[in-house]
C-alpha cells in the first residue's frame, strides 16, 4: 500500500540562482512533506553532477541562470537517471516556453507568477502522477495536436537564420558560412545576433543542443 504524500521520504533537488526563491520552495515541499530530504545548488553547471552524485527523485529546476539556460541540460538529466522527475519553476513566459522545456524531457512548467495553493499543487501533482500539467500547458499541448510545429522554436526562423544555424550545428564558423554562402562575414554575424535574439539562447553550445532536441539537419 503507497504511503501517504505527507509521510513519504522522497529526495529534491531546488535548483535556482536566486537563494530566496529555494527557501521558499523547500518551506512549501516541508509543509506538504515533512520527511522530504531537500538539497540545493545555484549553479547552472552543478545540477548534473548533484543528480549524478545523488538518488534525487525530484528536480525543481528555473529556465534561467546567469550563465545559460537549463534547456539544454534536461536530455543529459534524463540520460544520467531517467526515473527523475523534473519540474521547471520559471520567470519566462508559460505560453511561449513550457513546450519547449516539457519536449527537451521535462515533466511540468511551474510559472513564478503562480499563487502558493497552484504551487502546492504543482508539487503534489509531480510527487503522484510524475507530472504536472498546468491549464496553460494543457491548452498548449491542444494546440500542439493540431500544429506541430508549435513545439518547435526553429518554426520562427526565417529559411537563412535556420540554415546559417544547421551550418553552425555542423562545426562550420563565421568565415567559413560567409564563404560557403558566398556573404559578408558580418551579415553572417548578424544573423547570428537574430537567430541567438530569437531563439532566446547565448552561444552556439545552446543552439547546437536545442537543434538535437527539436530540430534534425
Amino acid at each position: 500500500m503507497e504511503l501517504p504524500i505527507e509521510n513519504r521520504e522522497i529526495t529534491f533537488l531546488l535548483a535556482d540562482d536566486h537563494g530566496i526563491v529555494r527557501q521558499g520552495m523547500a518551506l512549501t515541499i516541508n509543509e506538504i512533506i515533512p520527511n522530504a530530504k531537500i538539497y540545493q545548488t545555484s549553479s547552472l553547471q552543478q545540477i548534473v553532477e548533484e543528480i549524478q552524485a545523488k538518488d534525487i527523485e525530484i528536480a525543481i529546476i528555473d529556465a534561467h541562470f546567469p550563465s545559460g539556460n537549463s534547456l539544454h541540460i534536461l536530455p543529459q538529466i534524463k540520460s544520467v537517471n531517467p526515473d527523475i522527475k523534473i519540474l521547471i519553476f520559471s520567470g519566462l513566459e508559460e505560453d511561449l516556453y513550457a513546450l519547449k522545456y516539457i519536449n527537451a524531457g521535462a515533466n511540468g512548467y511551474l510559472s513564478k507568477l503562480s499563487e502558493e495553493e497552484e504551487v502546492k499543487k504543482a508539487i503534489q501533482s509531480i510527487v503522484q502522477q510524475g507530472e504536472y500539467l498546468s491549464v496553460v500547458v494543457q491548452n498548449l499541448l491542444v494546440q500542439f495536436a493540431n500544429d506541430p510545429n508549435a513545439i518547435n522554436p526553429f518554426s520562427i526562423l526565417t529559411k537563412r537564420e535556420l540554415q546559417i544555424a544547421e551550418l553552425y550545428a555542423e562545426g562550420y564558423g563565421n568565415l567559413e558560412i560567409a564563404n560557403h554562402l558566398d556573404i559578408k562575414q558580418n551579415t553572417v554575424s548578424t544573423i547570428k545576433k537574430n537567430i541567438f535574439e530569437k531563439l532566446k539562447i547565448e552561444n552556439l553550445v545552446e543552439l547546437i543542443d536545442l537543434i538535437k532536441t527539436h530540430h534534425k539537419i
